[in-house]
């Protein structure tokens, strides 16, 4: 026995020629209106994206260089405005050390000034209080000459002979007994 093949299609089984053939047309006319109409938009639309993401893809690899670029640029800023800062900074600490040094030395010489003013204004007093006790010493020794001897010294040229001899025989006292 010969086995037919039936398809049991139910309600969808097709009555008659016609409309497998109406069927086929109709999937041919919607698949023309989607090959021609529907699929080039999406074409488009597909390439459009493409496009604008390669390009975004591109302005941004742009803006990363750009950006690279302008890093390198401050850091090359940043050194030399490091370097110059220490150059800045080195010559300040010279001109520092500098100014140091010519107060110091300002302040020896001031200093050596103020200790030449003060020995010679210690010798002055020195040699002022020296000739005021010579000259109290004498009056006195004149005075005490003259009670012992009994008689005034009143010239004057006499007595300052007799005091400078006595003063001279003084200060060849000390001398005399460092010596012994």
């Amino acid at each position: 026995m010969g086995t037919v093949l039936e398809l049991n299609l139910g309600p969808l089984a097709p009555h008659s020629i016609a409309e497998i053939i109406a069927g086929l047309l109709a999937i041919l006319l919607l698949w023309f209106i989607f090959a021609k109409l529907v699929s080039p938009n999406f074409e488009k639309m597909y390439t459009d994206r493409a496009s604008a993401i390669e390009g975004g893809i591109r302005r941004a690899e742009q803006a990363e260089a750009k950006a690279e670029a302008l890093r390198a640029q401050y850091e090359e800023q940043l050194a030399a405005a490091s370097a110059e800062a220490a150059k800045v900074r080195d010559e300040a600490k010279a001109q520092g050390a500098a100014l140091v040094a010519q107060a110091r030395d300002q302040a020896a010489a001031e200093s050596t000034r103020m200790l030449e003013t003060a020995r010679t204004q210690i010798d002055v007093e020195r040699d002022s209080a020296a000739l005021a006790l010579r000259d109290e010493v004498g009056g006195l020794a004149t005075t005490l000459a003259g009670r012992i001897v009994g008689d005034s010294l009143v010239d004057k040229a006499k007595a300052g002979a007799a005091i400078d001899k006595f003063l001279d025989e003084l200060a060849a006292q000390p001398a005399q007994a460092g010596r012994v």
